[in-house]
């Protein structure tokens, strides 16, 4: 039997996936919690084989439970689920060394197969997503760049960026210059949003 702790903040998700695992012969939930900073606790008093997490947790989110567990219950695989499946998403969890990664959309007899393959030490990737992921590309960006465009995203001026930063004004404005021309944007605002798809603010 395979022992399962699923980590969803959701009530009416996380009941829908307790009695989708709970279905399979060979999988039982043995926890269920409702944020991150619950999980390694019930992790070490239940003792599971795989903990599925939702990434997007309150208290602790679950790349970082994952982490945790990682390095306190080496014995624990963990499987990320999520709805989020931007490249940059998944390339974090590869770096947290989680052992799955599954969207929530994905049909529900994966969801069963992913937990046995997890727990028996494979890794399980949805396939376009692990090729987005390895196609994307570092960030071309400087530490002050990504600083200037991040507060550019926040709505200040060159101004208040020159102000908050003590640099010139034109300083700022040829830091956002070169960020539109690395990332090949066509003026600030789209800039802005292709490194936010991409996870760079």
């Amino acid at each position: 039997m395979i022992k399962v702790l699923l980590a969803e903040d959701m009530h009416m998700v996380r009941g829908a996936l307790v009695a989708l695992l709970n279905l399979e012969s060979d999988i039982e939930v043995v926890a269920e919690v409702s944020s991150g900073d619950q999980i390694l606790p019930a992790a070490k008093a239940a003792h599971p084989d795989v903990a599925v997490i939702d990434i997007d947790l309150p208290g602790k989110d679950g790349l970082s439970a994952a982490i945790e567990i990682h390095e306190s219950l080496p014995d624990c695989h963990t499987l990320i689920l999520t709805s989020l499946g931007r490249p940059g998403t998944v390339r974090r969890a590869l770096d947290a060394k989680v052992n799955g990664f599954l969207l929530k959309d994905a049909p529900s007899d994966k969801l069963a197969n992913a937990v046995r393959s997890v727990a028996i030490g494979r890794r399980v990737i949805d396939s376009e997503l692990a090729l987005a992921a390895w196609e994307t590309d570092d960030c071309p960006l400087t530490p002050r760049e990504v600083e200037i465009l991040g507060l550019a995203a926040k709505g200040r001026t060159v101004s208040d960026i020159a102000s908050e930063l003590f640099l010139s004004a034109g300083t700022v404005r040829n830091y956002l210059a070169s960020v539109v021309t690395k990332l090949n944007a066509r003026n600030r605002v789209h800039a802005i949003r292709i490194a936010t798809e991409a996870e760079w603010l």
